[in-house]
């Protein structure tokens, strides 16, 4: 028999402390727990014979058949950790008409996170969430599906392995570090390309941030849309965007991230040049670095542009090359005198390109005029959180010693020197 699984969680109506009730939890924690070793052991190992006697006989459809290949794909793949573990958080309640349909003795959909790290790249794991169903038969546990639906949403997370064979290239970075650069077979020269231009990238990126980061970095290139918006979401395009930087938890505090990957987009491959490519990996190399001591809503002048600084730095390319379209707006309309706001970031064609070179014109005036050091401790102050202009002003003021509006005119000056 098999059962289409689309759970609605539900609320227990009788929250009692009943002891024999909870040693009953205990009991399938533990035994699920030792299921998920199972599992993660037969996955890492590619045993398809374990795989298969996992299987519940109502499994979803074609979940033994995309677990054998994902298995298949991951021993492509060199890793330090790869775990499956029960996470702290509320269960979705199966409802008891979904235990009569499986004709199990007991259906539990516990909070579970797939645990991994690839070795080389990552200091310590990540964890992604899978949407897991198993089923109880008298004494033994069996999995039922790991792409459950909970209210109508997605909940399990796909890497790169879940959508075909990978290809892995590990990169000595010098220092005894290494990077580590996936994709698939149809996109190996563009691995290929990377993998030689990450070790300059790393050093770039330490030279301008300093030694207090990773010094390494795992580089992913997506084979399709489908495996980019499952690598960082669907709030980026990749038909628009070349790559992007993502990143799971930050502690500050002790400076650490995990998770943290360059993904570059199916499209990357065919539309960058060797220049464009360069420019755009050392870009999201020093988002990277970065991370840790960079919070979100932070004035995006400065921390694109300085990703666009360190994209370019160093690599002697003509300044109207690398703002073409600030170029054109200062042969047309003369010099900016404002700073772009956030907003130009995100639009598309001339504005996002204007907003981009605009920003790389501010931190390449200030590394030109006041040194890299300076630059560097600019976005350490200014990449705090959301300020008021006057605020941004101030800290402006205090690294570089300028009033904001001298500053701001000699910008302008630079730019209409360099540019017009």
């Amino acid at each position: 028999m098999v059962v289409a699984l689309a759970l609605t969680g539900f609320s227990h109506t009788d929250h009692g402390d009943d002891g024999a009730a909870r040693a009953d939890a205990t009991s399938r924690a533990t035994a699920v727990r030792a299921l998920l070793d199972t599992w993660a052991s037969a996955v890492r190992t590619n045993d398809a014979a374990e795989l298969s006697g996992l299987m519940d006989p109502a499994a979803a459809p074609g979940f033994l058949a995309a677990e054998t290949r994902r298995a298949g794909n991951v021993a492509g793949v060199e890793f330090s950790d790869w775990g499956y573990e029960i996470a702290e958080g509320p269960e979705t309640v199966v409802p008891s008409s979904l235990v009569d349909a499986l004709g199990a003795d007991d259906v539990w959909a516990p909070a579970v996170q797939l645990r991994y790290a690839i070795a080389g790249a990552d200091e310590s794991p990540t964890r992604k969430p899978v949407a897991l169903v198993v089923a109880r038969r008298g004494d033994r546990w069996t999995l039922v599906s790991d792409s459950a639906t909970v209210d109508g949403e997605q909940r399990t997370w796909r890497g790169p392995w879940d959508f075909g064979p990978v290809v892995s290239r590990r990169v000595d970075i010098g220092d005894g570090r290494t990077s580590v650069v996936l994709g698939h077979p149809e996109n190996a020269a563009m691995v290929d390309r990377l993998a030689e231009e990450l070790p300059a990238a790393v050093v770039n990126a330490t030279q301008l941030w300093g030694s207090g980061w990773a010094g390494r970095a795992l580089v992913w290139v997506a084979g399709s849309q489908d495996e980019f918006t499952a690598l960082v979401g669907p709030n980026h395009d990749g038909r628009d965007i070349a790559a992007v930087a993502i990143s799971d938890a930050v502690d500050p505090d002790a400076a650490a991230v995990s998770g943290q990957r360059i993904v570059f987009s199916p499209a990357s491959a065919q539309r960058l040049t060797d220049v464009t490519r360069r420019a755009i990996l050392r870009h999201e190399l020093i988002h990277v670095a970065a991370r840790a001591d960079t919070v979100d809503r932070s004035p995006m002048w400065i921390l694109e542009g300085y990703a666009e600084y360190a994209a370019y730095r160093g690599t002697g390319e003509p300044e109207r090359q690398i703002a073409p379209a600030l170029t054109a707006q200062v042969g047309a309309e003369g010099a900016p005198a404002a700073f772009p706001d956030d907003t130009d970031f995100s639009g598309y064609g001339e504005r996002g390109s204007v907003a981009y070179e605009t920003a790389w014109s501010i931190n390449a005036f200030v590394a030109e005029e006041y040194g890299e050091s300076r630059l560097t401790q600019l976005y350490r102050t200014l990449a705090v959180g959301e300020s008021d202009p006057d605020t941004v002003d101030g800290r402006l003021s205090d690294v570089l010693g300028v009033d904001a509006e001298q500053f701001r005119d000699r910008w302008t000056d630079w730019v209409g020197a360099h540019l017009g």
